[in-house]
């Protein structure tokens, strides 16, 4: 049977890797958008993720597990598709939104998934991985009202 710091190291490798996805698809979308705003918000959105990836690399560490540099196979295809995509639509903002809006929700899920694992997690990892949560939820809800004044 596995031990609390092995489950919660299993755990944050696991989420690291989705907010690595969050980092690459935010300095996608900053160089591929043409609106000074959404680029500066995707600059910050990437400043964020990186915090996030720091802090769950930190705990990692203190938990005795390995950093996460890594990106999900999934996200590698969807941001492969989403370069195509733009190739053909010139970078459309509203295309540029909803890929930010789908990567925000993918992280939701990520996060849903290691608080599934919440009885298993130390009480800071768990109060950080909500923290994270929040921020990304608030982020995917910012996302959809700038689309939203785009339509």
């Amino acid at each position: 049977m596995q031990n609390y710091n092995e489950n919660a190291v299993n755990v944050l490798q696991e989420l690291n890797q989705f907010v690595n996805d969050r980092i690459e698809g935010y300095k996608r979308a900053a160089e591929h958008t043409k609106n000074p705003a959404h680029q500066a918000y995707y600059k910050d959105l990437m400043q964020e993720s990186n915090r996030f990836a720091s802090e769950i690399n930190s705990t990692l560490s203190s938990l005795g597990g390995q950093r996460q540099d890594s990106t999900t196979a999934k996200g590698k295809i969807f941001r492969g598709w989403m370069d195509v995509k733009s190739t053909v639509t010139g970078s459309d903002e509203e295309a540029i939104l909803e890929a930010n809006i789908t990567g925000e929700e993918w992280a939701q899920k990520a996060y849903n998934d290691a608080l599934d694992h919440k009885t298993e997690l130390p009480p800071n990892v768990v109060q950080m991985v909500e923290k994270q949560k929040n921020a990304s939820l608030a982020t995917c809800e910012q996302l959809r009202r700038m689309k939203d004044s785009i339509d």
